[in-house]
């Protein structure tokens, strides 16, 4: 569980900050509803992030069949979850569908730009 914890610490916050000097540009060129989705995105894949984390040990802890079961119903929760915040962009204007969907995977982009800085300066010159 720890080192679920240290992940969430070091790739969350990574995810908001990014989100939001996105969010302040653009506010900045006058595109207030674009800020909003990507920030509501980005919440909740934090959100999901944090409960997928959680829910790692009520997998491991259980028999191979119950855990495959609590795996499923949790997978479909976590689905559920997701598509909340496209249902508020696509039935309210305030927010932009696409910065949304963006948003949504903003923590997985994060992971993958740490995996491919760590690689590119692990090459040798």
């Amino acid at each position: 569980m720890e080192a679920v914890k240290s992940l969430r610490k070091k790739y969350c916050p990574t995810a908001m900050f990014i989100a939001i000097i996105a969010a302040l540009v653009m506010i900045f060129i006058g595109h207030k509803d674009l800020a909003r989705g990507i920030v509501l995105g980005t919440l909740f894949s934090i959100l999901n992030f944090v409960l997928m984390g959680a829910s790692i040990q009520l997998r491991v802890q259980r028999t191979r069949r119950t855990g495959a079961m609590i795996a499923f119903v949790l997978v479909l929760l976590r689905f559920g979850f997701l598509a909340l915040p496209l249902v508020v962009s696509i039935y309210y204007d305030k927010y932009h569908i696409v910065t949304t969907i963006a948003g949504l995977f903003m923590v997985q982009a994060v992971m993958l730009a740490d995996a491919v800085k760590k690689l590119v300066l692990s090459r040798p010159a």
